[in-house]
């Protein structure tokens, strides 16, 4: 028993996206090769160990469900398909992240996916604070979607890896398969846009801080 738990304190569990369990990816590892040697539940059940991020990638990336649904059934079925190909030089889900972005990405080329998002009504003037608050929050929400729709695709899916998912940059420049540099300009880049067009959420009350400017720039080899 550790003296925390003496004391009734347990510590805080570690954030998994920056101490992931050292035995994740020896485990990712197994169940695609047993998938590879013709288990019938081994990849499902590797796909259900990270469905909720990639998931969340596929959603940002897209800012649309109906297409993330889309593309993320195509990137697992390409997963699926193309697991021979794995050669284990980056993780498991280093190598499935880097599938479904680029499904995001074949996606809002061909398609040319510009969503744009309904704000919600404005509320009625009697209505109860907590109401409005719920349509204040929404509304900010709403706004931070729109602003990250608008970006780029290429910066757009940085800033979802870098930011959202909370990926090493190195980790997120072989997800993208583009240099490390390219990954900073680009996340600051798009950073720099959002600070622009979520600019007017400073003065909202409760709304989450514009994200910062990183100080990256194109002399670190990166691109738009």
């Amino acid at each position: 028993m550790t003296s925390a738990e003496r004391d009734g304190a347990a510590a805080p569990p570690a954030d998994p996206r920056t101490h992931p369990p050292a035995d994740t990816d020896a485990d990712d590892r197994a169940l695609l090769a047993a998938h590879l040697a013709g288990d019938g539940d081994a990849f499902g059940r590797l796909v259900a160990r990270h469905t909720d991020r990639l998931w969340a990638v596929a959603l940002r990336t897209l800012c649309d469900r109906e297409e993330a649904a889309d593309a993320l059934q195509d990137a697992l079925l390409s997963a699926y398909r193309s697991a021979g190909s794995y050669r284990g030089e980056a993780r498991v889900t280093t190598w499935l992240h880097r599938v479904v972005v680029n499904a995001c990405l074949d996606r809002v080329r061909r398609k040319a996916v510009r969503p744009t998002v309904p704000l919600p009504a404005s509320g009625e003037p009697d209505e109860p604070a907590a109401r409005r608050d719920e349509l204040a929050e929404r509304e900010t929400a709403l706004d931070v979607e729109q602003a990250l729709a608008a970006l780029p695709a290429e910066q757009r899916a940085a800033l979802v890896l870098v930011d959202l998912q909370g990926l090493p940059v190195e980790e997120a420049a072989r997800v993208l398969d583009v240099p490390v540099g390219t990954v900073k300009s680009r996340c600051s880049r798009g950073r720099a846009r959002l600070a622009v067009s979520l600019g007017h959420l400073r003065n909202r009350t409760g709304a989450p801080p514009v994200p910062p400017v990183s100080g990256t720039s194109e002399r670190d080899g990166g691109e738009a």
